[in-house]
């Protein structure tokens, strides 16, 4: 028979079972026994990996479900669509207002107009069949866009056109302008020569000349991955930045129309990369005319393999290519099925530069591909009687871009009637434009907007989280729910399906004088696990009821680096945390996470994304499923389920614990910072923009929840922070600064005693101080 009696610790008065010790058998009563023989982190990552690939496949075929189209007439068509454009619109991240400009002006800043005549122009080169000038026009306050701008010689403008090239190409190597280079694609310069003007915009390259920060480092991302990170961070993105700039090219030609007092028509066509701004354009505005798709459009469930500036948010759960494209219905739309430039990335890396750059290809999309998607597109154009608008053009499989068949559809489409021209030659400028001095320009203004967002949203997060109610704690916790949902939903992106049956398999690995070490594997999802180490202390009595530690590694670590000792590799960050705390008396559960495997586990981010979901998206259930299993372990407290993460795992602590109010305290340790910051910065050599971890950046944070926020989310639990003062990760103004608010936070509501944050002599590290003694006092544990 048990006896209860009582040990003071202070004034604390603790009950302590008298009872005989438990036993520790191979597999822990109430589970299966666990026959993995492959490591358990491979068999996560791929389990996530395939479940990740058969969500991606799942949403196509969902897709019709989320449609609400209105195809009984033109105009309510147009209107059922509004919120769809809106949708799309964010998911692009093209979003910042577009202020009205000049119009097109050439480099001299003297206004290109329909008044004057082409010789007052300037054009850098002449012919009898057109000029080439050199032009800019307005975007945002301080972008513009530039390019080039081919004038028909006849008197005569019979039409007005965009013509975007892929971003391998310059403006000039993209109509054969580039004395140096051969014509890349007749597209262009077929349209001028039938009359139309047409402005080529520059798009950021491929290249790395410019790529990273020359008084840090340079880099090896393409100018396209450089911009699309820091962006990401902040809610825009590289292809909704360069839609605003094919955008504010039809707002210029608006311009040009109202001056020549004319209603010209306009149309949008590209190729490569250049096809993808078209379509995307046209979907989003209704200005344009018509609009020529020449070597992107198929289907886009493998953009995980693309770019990584291909990288949408949430873009895949609605839109297709097909549902994308048929937003341009019922106006006139070529499909042209052509080759590309077809790239793999990453570059090599240049002497004195730094790699880094994510992974991704593009390859020309078999026929049948864009086949199979313009399948799905086109009965919307049947459906609004306007089959005769829509053209699929297949000039494969030794077709270029620019075909005469794709070129008389698309002119059809202006209403222009398409004229014999003969055999020519490009106009060569009779010297190439400084098209790097020009690319330099072009990223260095979408960098400063881009970094001026990121200076200023705060503002934008002190807004959102001004409607949380902080006059009591109780009104808080209400209030803070909705919070709670915003950052699950938007920032982390949770995740629609049930957990199954965990059916909790269990044996025995460690045994040792302090405790017993049982690896763990759950279920979660199909194919997805939940693993760990749980390490029960040897002292554990029958009836006996302790506080649980969830001891979280960090990137690339696995649960034993947690609880290995001196002489290991994952001593020195982790001095065995878990195995301290087990000694301690604590009951230690070490998880695995799913970042391990670099690549492996970075594209599960890039699979994740695009459905609006991110690596978290799996942590979080993986938590819950953990959680559950370890309130039914006999000698665990429900009511003391506590987190301890390092680096990754410090990562872990403000985003799981916040969400999951199962875990009743969270420490943060070698990882607290001004995230948004951090990531999104061109400024100090910490930030993620100079490293290989692509899979990093979390869309739109800047918006939502820096760490300040996530951290309010744990009140009125337990929150600490421990930061090494030689920790790399940041400098201890930007943590002091960032924890500040949350210590405001926590005083305001009267709770200032339940968080701290310890700084120390060291590097990225535990300390294994103040925060051993955060855990004793918060979870009611005596010290030994």
């Amino acid at each position: 028979m048990r006896s209860l009696s009582f040990v003071f610790v202070g004034l604390l008065a603790l009950p302590v079972w008298s009872a005989d010790p438990i036993t520790f058998p191979k597999i822990l009563p109430g589970t299966a026994a666990l026959t993995i023989d492959q490591p358990l982190d491979e068999v996560m990552v791929a389990g996530i990996d395939k479940f990740a690939l058969l969500e991606i496949a799942a949403a196509r075929e969902a897709r019709a479900a989320k449609w609400q189209r209105d195809l009984s007439s033109p105009e309510a068509y147009q209107q059922s669509l509004a919120p769809y454009r809106e949708k799309l619109r964010t998911y692009l991240g093209a979003v910042d207002p577009r202020v009205a400009g000049r119009g097109l002006e050439n480099l001299e800043l003297t206004n290109i107009t329909g008044k004057s005549s082409p010789g007052t122009r300037r054009p850098r080169k002449s012919s009898e069949r057109y000029s080439i000038l050199p032009v800019r026009w307005q975007v945002f306050q301080n972008v513009t866009a530039e390019g080039i701008l081919l004038y028909p010689a006849e008197d005569e403008i019979v039409g007005l056109v965009v013509a975007i090239p892929d971003a391998t190409w310059s403006p000039e190597a993209f109509c054969g302008a580039d004395p140096n280079q051969p014509e890349a694609c007749p597209l262009a310069r077929s349209l001028v020569e039938q009359g139309l003007l047409v402005i080529i915009p520059t798009l950021l390259s491929r290249d790395d000349t410019h790529a990273g920060n020359p008084d840090i480092v340079l880099t090896n991302q393409s100018h396209r991955e450089w911009v699309y990170r820091q962006a990401f961070e902040v809610g825009r993105h590289v292809v909704g930045y360069e839609v605003q700039k094919v955008l504010a090219a039809v707002d210029a030609l608006e311009t040009f129309n109202k001056e020549l007092q004319q209603d010209l028509p306009i149309g949008v066509a590209g190729v490569g990369d250049g096809g993808m701004l078209a379509m995307h354009a046209s979907a989003l505005d209704q200005r344009i005319d018509a609009t020529w798709v020449a070597g992107y459009f198929q289907p886009r469930e493998g953009v995980w393999e693309e770019p990584i500036d291909r990288n949408v948010w949430r873009l895949l759960g609605e839109f297709g290519d097909a549902e994308v494209a048929a937003m341009i219905a019922p106006r006139p739309l070529v499909i042209e099925a052509a080759k590309i430039p077809e790239i793999v990335t990453p570059l090599p890396v240049k002497p004195g530069r730094r790699g880094g750059a994510a992974p991704g290809k593009i390859q020309t999309a078999a026929v049948e591909a864009v086949r199979s998607e313009f399948a799905r597109l086109s009965p919307i154009y049947a459906g609004l009687k306007a089959v005769n608008k829509v053209a699929l053009i297949d000039g494969m499989p030794n077709g270029n871009a620019g075909s005469a068949s794709a070129l008389a559809a698309f002119l059809n489409g202006l209403g222009v009637k398409a004229e014999a021209i003969g055999e020519s030659e490009p106009v060569k400028l009779d010297t190439p434009v400084d098209a790097d001095a020009r690319q330099l320009r072009q990223m260095n203004e979408l960098v400063g907007h881009t970094q001026r967002i990121l200076q200023l949203s705060f503002r934008t997060r002190d807004k959102l989280w001004a409607g949380a109610d902080r006059s009591s704690v109780d009104k808080w916790k209400a209030s803070a729910e909705k919070y709670r949902n915003l950052v699950w939903d938007e920032l982390i992106g949770r995740l629609p399906n049930k957990v199954i049956a965990p059916s909790p398999r269990t044996r025995k690995i460690l045994e040792t004088p302090e405790y017993h070490g049982y690896e763990v594997v759950l279920d979660v999802f199909p194919d997805v696990i939940a693993s760990g180490i749980l390490l029960l202390p040897s002292n554990l009595k029958d009836g006996e009821k302790r506080p649980v530690v969830v001891c979280q590694h960090g990137l690339e670590g696995v649960p034993m680096d947690t609880i290995s000792g001196p002489g290991s590799s994952g001593y020195p960050p982790y001095k065995a945390f878990s195995a301290e705390l087990a000694k301690r008396g604590f009951i230690v559960y070490a998880p695995q996470n799913p970042y391990r495997g670099k690549d492996k586990f970075r594209t599960l981010q890039r699979k994740s994304n695009p459905l609006g979901r991110s690596l978290f998206s799996y942590i979080l259930p993986q938590h819950q499923v953990t959680l559950d299993w370890l309130k039914t372990l006999p000698n665990a407290d429900p009511q003391r389920l506590a987190f301890y993460g390092l680096s990754y795992g410090g990562k872990t602590a403000v985003r799981v614990p916040p969400l999951l109010t199962d875990y009743c305290l969270s420490i943060c340790s070698a990882d607290y910072n001004e995230w948004v910051y951090k990531n999104a910065t061109i400024d100090t050599p910490m930030s993620y923009l100079f490293t290989g971890e692509y899979e990093i950046f979390e869309w739109n944070m800047a918006s939502i929840a820096n760490y300040a926020e996530l951290s309010y989310l744990m009140t009125p639990r337990p929150f600490m922070v421990e930061r090494g003062h030689d920790d790399g990760v940041s400098v201890d103004e930007l943590v002091a600064y960032e924890y500040a608010k949350v210590r405001r936070h926590y005083s305001k509501l009267g709770l200032g005693g339940k968080t701290e944050i310890e700084f120390f002599n060291g590097p990225h590290t535990i300390n294994g101080q103040a925060t051993y003694e955060f855990l004793h006092r918060h979870l009611s544990w005596p010290k030994k």
